[in-house]
């Protein structure tokens, strides 16, 4: 059923209603199609925190609750944490985007390259920065494209660009670790304001837009109607194909963003940093309630999201637990995120 001021198009028992003109939610459907965390999940995430909270000060005691501890803890987090929103942003579409860690790590080494950081030395340290972002968002454009208008499967697509991604960093550094030597990006980007570090606060930053985009304008409506029902965003005028590229290319300036805090930290480019991190940033994503169907994200969760895994982390590595444990506790805690976000899905069809 159609009208010149909307259209709704129903699909078995479920029906979506999205504005023509402004690509919106209409008010009826904005809480099925999810724009927010729900209280629910909202106070599961906050007592998850606690507990942790609690575990690790039950059993590290005071080095766990030391202000430095809370500050590696934060700093761990922010890099994690930005290409994370990014990726809340893709999954939120109905996509997925396994490239970031590789793209991110390729960002660290055209970062650094000599020729950039000669350049840098001419004019400013910014040129880095704008390099990193450049090859993220690059990267992001690509993947958008390809999946948009190449009509490749985002995780086929993505997967390719993980791979080429990671040995053309490779191939540019000749796999060897590329040390900044610009003073002035380091004494910015490692400096704080207030005892908090600088990194941190562009998390903070990164979170709050993000935040305003996805809940406060028209890009953050089309995200979600694209993802809770491509077909009836298409029907109500949203240009499908564009806002999907568009939405891979904000996750790769995340990227570009993530790659220059992990500059800040360790001081050099390699073509390694950034392995495995899309896993742990879809990992806090869908921890955080976001659906990885598509259709409902929130950046809320996933800011609780990350600092779960960053706090459990931190409270193995404070009790010197092996790695191999902390891989087993946050598979766990994944499939136990999916299972609840099924039953949930379950429970509102009935």
């Amino acid at each position: 059923m159609s009208s010149s001021s909307g259209t709704t198009t129903a699909t078995g028992a479920d029906q979506v209603s999205v504005d023509a003109n402004q690509g919106e939610a209409t008010p009826a459907r904005k809480a099925k199609l999810g724009g927010g965390l729900g209280l629910g999940q909202m106070i599961g995430l906050v007592v998850a925190l606690v507990a942790l909270i609690i575990v690790g000060t039950v059993t590290a005691g005071d080095r766990f609750l030391s202000v430095p501890n809370f500050l590696v803890i934060l700093e761990q987090a922010a890099v994690i944490g930005v290409i994370s929103i990014g990726v809340t942003f893709v999954i939120t579409s109905g996509g997925i985007d396994l490239s970031v860690g590789s793209v991110m790590g390729l960002a660290t080494i055209w970062a650094t390259t000599w020729a950039t950081q000669n350049l840098a030395g001419e004019f400013h340290w910014i040129v880095m920065v704008l390099t990193a972002l450049a090859v993220g968002g690059a990267a992001g454009l690509i993947n958008g494209l390809l999946v948009a208008y190449g009509r490749v499967v985002s995780f086929i697509a993505t997967l390719a660009m993980l791979v080429a991604a990671r040995g053309l960093a490779e191939i540019i550094s000749g796999r060897q670790t590329q040390v900044i030597t610009d003073r002035g990006f380091l004494d910015f980007f490692r400096g704080d304001i207030l005892g908090i570090p600088m990194i941190v606060w562009m998390f903070a930053v990164v979170a709050v837009i993000g935040w305003f985009l996805f809940n406060r304008t028209t890009f953050g409506r089309r995200t979600i109607a694209v993802g809770g029902n491509p077909e009836a965003a298409r029907l109500a005028g949203i240009n499908v194909k564009r806002h999907t590229m568009w939405v891979f290319t904000l996750a790769g300036l995340c990227v570009g963003i993530a790659a220059t805090m992990i500059l800040a930290r360790t001081t050099a480019g390699s073509s390694s940093t950034g392995s495995l991190y899309e896993l742990d940033a879809i990992a806090a994503v869908v921890i955080g309630g976001t659906l990885l169907v598509g259709g409902r994200g929130t950046i809320v969760g996933t800011v609780l999201g990350v600092l779960v895994f960053q706090i459990l982390t931190n409270v193995f590595t404070q009790n010197n637990l092996d790695s191999s444990v902390q891989a087993v506790a946050k598979g766990a805690i994944i499939v136990a995120a999916v299972l609840l976000q099924q039953r949930f899905a379950t429970v509102k069809r009935r």
